[in-house]
């Protein structure tokens, strides 16, 4: 009975410590501290992504130091199941490019961020000497379900809560896609894997041409319920 009541001791003692700021710890072991593009992903990375979902405030922030120019739009739900809740709008203006514009919800739109920041950019130029210019994709909002089959459940993209990226164009124009580029020995294949496997530590639903024949040519990138990586 003394050592548990010792440890709640300590662990008080610890806790008051933290929030009168006696300790210091670094914001990537911090779970209150804001998300940061140039924090590397910590054990509270996913938590912190989650709570963007509800605040709107610190999802404009991360997104304002990103390169993508990312405009707030108004909710849109529906009786069917479709659409969207705290979402930005990613357009032109964007570094990198992303072509046509998308909406994401704000968590999918922070993982997409920081995904970019800390795992594709440093990729490409360890791989290339050089970085990615510009994003090609299969959009991200979609009112369907999964597969688009005539029934089952919604898929991720109807709640603009999933991104499909069909591959990357370097700062040379060189053009790495995963239909083309996924299979093989060569660095532009280890680049797609690296950045798939990169990905599964910040969405939750990571998908790719080792899933199944319907990802053969894109990554599904999703902020969903499920975790899955393949």
């Amino acid at each position: 009975m003394r050592t548990f009541l010792l440890l709640v001791l300590a662990v008080a003692l610890g806790v008051l410590a933290l929030m009168r700021g006696w300790i210091a710890i670094p914001d990537r072991l911090d779970p209150w501290a804001p998300l940061v593009l140039d924090e590397p992903p910590g054990p509270f990375t996913r938590w912190k992504l989650g709570r963007l979902e509800d605040d709107r405030q610190a999802c404009a922030r991360l997104l304002e130091s990103s390169g993508f120019a990312a405009v707030a739009v108004d909710d849109r739900r529906g009786d069917d199941g479709c659409g969207w809740r705290n979402a930005v709008r990613i357009g032109p203006g964007s570094d990198p490019a992303v072509g046509s514009a998308f909406t994401l919800q704000c968590a999918a739109a922070g993982a997409l961020a920081l995904w970019e920041h800390q795992v594709l950019q440093p990729a490409a130029r360890r791989r290339f000497g050089r970085g990615v210019r510009a994003l090609e994709h299969y959009g991200s909002y979609a009112c369907r379900n999964v597969y688009g089959r005539a029934s089952g459940r919604r898929s991720q993209h109807a709640t603009a809560n999933a991104f499909d990226l069909a591959g990357v164009i370097l700062d040379d124009g060189r053009r790495i896609r995963v239909a083309g580029d996924w299979d093989g020995g060569d660095e532009e294949a280890a680049f797609l894997r690296e950045i798939h496997d990169g990905a599964c530590g910040l969405f939750n639903g990571v998908l790719g041409p080792d899933y199944n024949r319907a990802h053969r040519d894109h990554f599904h990138l999703d902020r969903g319920g499920y975790r899955i990586c393949r």
